[in-house]
């Protein structure tokens, strides 16, 4: 299939960083190959937010979804990172440099009408004494890492809480 050059970027900078995340959950790789191949369904990007001292999260309050990290769907032309990096600032007021590998690549779906969506999840290190802001009628917050938030996600729980451990091993042997 041809595509314009705004939809190739974003297609060409997802699959690079697919093949990059740190880790892989619901065969995403193989999703995101057979789907470049056909109509490309909606990519989204999120921020696993942690704080220096690896002991909170920051999540955005969703209407429906609950406390889910920070993040949205790709537009057009934007890079998956690019993505994250706007919904960061738009969902919490803040923006911060993301690390340089994906934490992860998932497939879910966000609503049960919508198709599977593809979603990368990058990592940040944010000071918590920011001031948060975001949109209105989704508050984010800091959360403690080992409170069991209520989010459409319960599995992110997991996945979020040994990626901030695994950052805080990394920070220890100096190797962040």
């Amino acid at each position: 299939m041809i595509r314009d050059a705004p939809e190739r970027r974003t297609l060409d900078a997802a699959l690079a960083d697919v093949r990059r995340a740190e880790r892989e959950f619901d065969n995403a790789r193989t999703w995101l190959e057979e789907a470049s191949q056909g109509v490309l369904e909606p990519l989204s990007a999120e921020v696993w937010v942690t704080d220096p001292d690896f002991s909170h999260v920051l999540l955005v309050r969703h209407r429906w979804r609950g406390w889910v990290p920070p993040g949205g769907k790709v537009e057009t032309g934007e890079t998956p990172r690019e993505a994250a990096s706007r919904e960061l600032l738009e969902e919490t007021g803040v923006s911060g440099s993301l690390l340089s590998l994906p934490a992860a690549v998932c497939v879910r779906s966000y609503r049960s009408d919508w198709s599977p969506t593809l979603g990368l999840s990058y990592a940040a290190i944010i000071d918590r004494s920011l001031r948060l802001g975001g949109e209105a009628g989704q508050p984010s917050a800091w959360i403690p890492l080992e409170d069991d938030w209520q989010g459409a996600f319960p599995e992110d729980r997991a996945r979020i809480r040994r990626h901030v451990r695994q950052l805080s091993r990394a920070q220890a042997v100096g190797a962040l």
